[in-house]
């Protein structure tokens, strides 16, 4: 059946007359290649009834991109150069500052960036910026383009701010805040290793670990959807899963704890336990398990309690509703049983992740 082109156009934010060629960059990389293809011919159909054909030398460049992606060749500094030969999408690193991903900027980076985007848009629709050229790498063009960025981001905004400084001082406040951050992490680990010196020995428990990963390592090669967001939290690919199975578990497992990628299932902010949960939080809880020993109980109720700050009813259903996805990743991964209770696997694994998962670990 033939893709819809006007369908696909009403997805964006402008009219199809008024679109940029960025605009349909992004349009197209924001489906499937093989989709993105497929619609090709219908999307240069639409935008030339609409008077805005764009150009030759555009569309065989997406047909290329496209097919690159498509087959695995293109990488990411491929798509992002073409995306620049738009015209209209910054530079990758402009002077000292380099932009974050789009899901990871900042409130101030996405204000940033959606202003250099307009002020771009500007350029070229005044004849500052020549695409074509862009296209053709061409090294004057190129130059040409980055400078006038620069120039953009050093100037003083109408409300007096400039866009690099803020950008930088933004930065060096996150490092600060990051370093804070890590400290603290590394401060509990050391607290949670005290606090195992005094449990005494938790054996490796083998057999359960070899069961336990045998599971997992054919659910994750199915692509099981129960073990979507353990592979998801720990970044593993399915297809080149590390056969040693103390090494697995501790990266499925430290996933949860922090994680590695942000889902992609529509998952809320609030259900990763690496975003709503802390150092102190995580120290509380598995510090208990650990004196509690095997059997534990174990709920995200269970848990929340644990945690000396939850002296409110209020406090402890806020802190079991960010433990509900932990529970659920430990049942799945043999730490928890059916009962939510912690086994011997989990006694022994769930100290261990966590201590994989702060810096400065001793775990290997």
């Amino acid at each position: 059946m033939a893709i819809d082109g006007a369908r696909l156009l009403a997805r964006t934010h402008r009219v199809p007359a008024e679109l940029t060629r960025r605009d349909v960059a992004r349009l197209m990389l924001s489906m499937p290649s093989k989709d993105a293809l497929a619609a090709l011919l219908a999307l240069r159909r639409e935008l030339l009834a609409a008077g805005n054909p764009l150009s030759a030398g555009f569309w065989r460049s997406a047909e290329s991109v496209l097919r690159r992606i498509t087959e695995g060749a293109a990488t990411v500094g491929d798509v992002h150069r073409w995306l620049e030969a738009t015209g209209t999408e910054p530079t990758a690193i402009i002077g000292m500052y380099v932009w974050d991903e789009e899901s990871e900027r900042t409130p101030l980076g996405r204000e940033m960036h959606d202003l250099l985007v307009k002020h771009l848009e500007g350029c070229l629709g005044a004849g500052g910026i020549d695409p074509e050229l862009l296209l053709a790498d061409d090294p004057a063009a190129t130059q040409k383009y980055r400078a006038l960025q620069e120039r953009w981001m050093t100037s003083p905004l109408p409300d007096g701010r400039v866009p690099m400084h803020e950008l930088l001082d933004e930065e060096d406040e996150d490092e600060d805040f990051l370093a804070e951050w890590a400290a603290a992490e590394r401060a509990a680990a050391d607290e949670l290793r005290n606090v195992l010196a005094d449990v005494g020995a938790r054996p490796q428990p083998d057999s359960e670990l070899r069961a336990a990963c045998g599971s997992l390592r054919t659910a994750l090669r199915s692509r099981a959807r129960s073990v979507g967001l353990v592979r998801t939290w720990s970044g593993v690919d399915p297809d080149n899963l590390d056969a040693d199975d103390r090494r697995l578990w501790l990266r499925l497992a430290a996933g949860v704890v922090n994680p590695v990628y942000e889902p992609s299932d529509g998952t809320a902010a609030g259900e990763i336990p690496g975003i709503a949960l802390d150092h102190e939080h995580w120290l509380a809880a598995v510090s208990a398990l650990a004196r509690g020993g095997p059997a534990t109980p174990a709920s995200a109720m269970n848990l929340a309690r644990f945690i000396q700050d939850a002296d409110d009813d209020d406090d402890i259903r806020l802190l079991a509703g960010w433990f509900i996805p932990v529970v659920e990743q430990w049942r799945i991964l043999g730490a928890l049983d059916k009962h939510e209770r912690l086994t011997p696997l989990g006694w022994w694994g769930i100290p261990e992740a966590l201590l994989q998962a702060w810096p400065d670990d001793t775990v290997v």
